[in-house]
């Protein structure tokens, strides 16, 4: 990768991996994920997704009504070993599943070449800012790594790759 390329890490907070959404899958790819970040040339922006104490208020909360990632609570933290390399790097809080806030931070960064996205999860956040950067950049490549990415099932995590995919983003 170039430097003028962009990995966005979404998501990879401790109530996704081992908390109160934690998942098999999720745990599974974190090396993974953890080695992108080490190995990746260009710049790394983390999203964290970011709800408050009235969380089960909102129409997510009632959609989904398990409390997750409440700021300032360890759920609310990037994993341990995913926070240690996100020191001194820009974390942008999320309080929807997709960013505009992420986009416009990118979109201020002047030409890039290719923004990767891997992180959490799959079917709900990585697709939703994976179209939203698509909107946003439409000439740029927008890029979703599976093997560095889990759905909240194995099946939904497939069927929203294909779904990206479709909509002219790279799965690599």
């Amino acid at each position: 990768m170039k430097t003028n390329d962009v990995l966005v890490v979404v998501d990879m907070q401790n109530d996704f991996i081992d908390g109160a959404l934690g998942t098999a899958e999720a745990r599974n790819i974190l090396q993974g994920v953890i080695d992108k970040i080490s190995y990746f040339g260009g710049e790394i922006v983390f999203t964290r997704d970011t709800h408050g104490e009235n969380y089960l208020e909102t129409q997510e909360g009632q959609k989904l009504p398990v409390r997750h990632c409440i700021k300032d609570t360890d759920g609310w933290q990037l994993h341990r070993n995913i926070r240690e390399l996100a020191e001194g790097r820009t974390v942008i809080d999320k309080p929807a599943f997709g960013s505009l806030a992420l986009a416009h931070y990118l979109q201020g960064k002047g030409d890039i070449d290719s923004i990767v996205l891997v992180g959490l999860c799959t079917d709900i956040c990585v697709i939703s800012n994976a179209l939203i950067l698509k909107a946003a950049f439409p000439e740029t490549e927008i890029i979703v790594d599976k093997d560095c990415c889990a759905g909240v099932t194995p099946e939904s995590h497939e069927n929203a790759l294909k779904a990206m995919e479709r909509c002219q983003v790279k799965i690599i």
